[in-house]
């Protein structure tokens, strides 16, 4: 009679702590530089501080719980909601020429009719190189009637000149540097997108009798149409954080006040007046519209976009 041993035990190979080391460091700068920040802000939105007395030492101030009241000032303060509709029109005028102009560009440098391609895209992405402080600078010089050669050049010609800084006009002057600095980057978004498709698409649409217009508009648009979904939520969120171009412009005109934009708002509530919770709360609300307005607009046109990309 045979004697039946016992399969010898798998051994189960041991997990290497080599990938937890490498993810270690993101993970601590992600923790330390923007997860603790977050959830020190929503703590600091939720208090307030209560003077005693005088209001003089440590024992004269005293930090106490707010509850919504931070959230319930924010949203009644008559500055704040002026400087969302700023905002409103803000993106409103910018964000849809910044991308006719970037899928317009994208879609002439695809189309291989220009001999200076390379020249051509390092000059369009250049002024997103450029930091905002810097481009803003550059813009108020030209802005500035006294001082623009623009001006001088419009008056040769008999053309008068637009005061860019009034307060007509001042939502068009920084978006002009918006658009000037973003174009690029939506740009070469597009156009990389559009180097991935293979060429034998083109070449079939040619072949069955189709125009240059008609291969961009039912074949190249739509295949672009994920990306173009993508740099417009990232234009969205970057108008929503308009900061840098107001506030370097705001010395030279009497139009741009120091609540002109949201985040204006809270950089004069928390450093100026010293109301860190007000700021704060202020911040967790603009953070909550970003995430409604990003995930809103991905839920409504994201799904059909990347179910005609599969």
């Amino acid at each position: 009679m045979a004697v039946q041993t016992a399969p010898a035990p798998v051994r189960r190979p041991r997990r290497s702590l080599a990938p937890y080391g490498f993810l270690a460091p993101a993970v601590l700068f992600f923790t330390a530089f923007l997860a603790a920040p977050i959830v020190y802000a929503s703590y600091l939105s939720f208090r307030k501080a209560q003077v005693k007395g005088l209001g003089l030492g440590s024992a004269g101030r005293t930090e106490e719980w707010a509850g919504l009241s931070n959230y319930a000032r924010a949203l009644s303060d008559p500055e704040f909601l002026a400087s969302v509709g700023r905002v409103a029109l803000y993106g409103l005028v910018l964000v849809p020429v910044m991308m006719a102009l970037a899928l317009t560009l994208a879609l002439l440098l695809d189309s291989g009719r220009t001999r200076v391609g390379g020249f051509a895209r390092t000059s369009i992405f250049l002024p997103y190189a450029v930091p905002a402080v810097v481009a803003s600078l550059l813009w108020g010089f030209l802005y500035l009637p006294r001082v623009s050669p623009l001006v001088d050049v419009l008056e040769l010609v008999g053309l008068p000149a637009p005061d860019l800084l009034s307060s007509r006009l001042v939502i068009v002057a920084v978006a002009n540097i918006a658009l000037w600095g973003g174009v690029g980057f939506n740009m070469i978004v597009l156009y990389t997108a559009l180097r991935s498709v293979p060429q034998e698409i083109y070449e079939a649409a040619r072949i069955d009798g189709a125009s240059d217009l008609q291969i961009a508009l039912r074949i190249k648009v739509p295949i672009v149409v994920p990306s173009l979904v993508m740099t417009v939520i990232f234009s969205m969120i970057a108008t929503l954080q308009v900061f840098a171009e107001p506030t370097t412009l705001s010395p030279l005109s009497n139009s741009i006040s120091s609540t002109w934009t949201p985040l204006m708002k809270v950089y004069r509530d928390a450093f100026v007046r010293n109301d860190v919770y007000s700021a704060a709360a202020t911040s967790v609300v603009i953070a909550l519209v970003m995430l409604v307005l990003s995930f809103g607009f991905l839920k409504l046109v994201g799904n059909r976009a990347f179910d005609q990309e599969k």
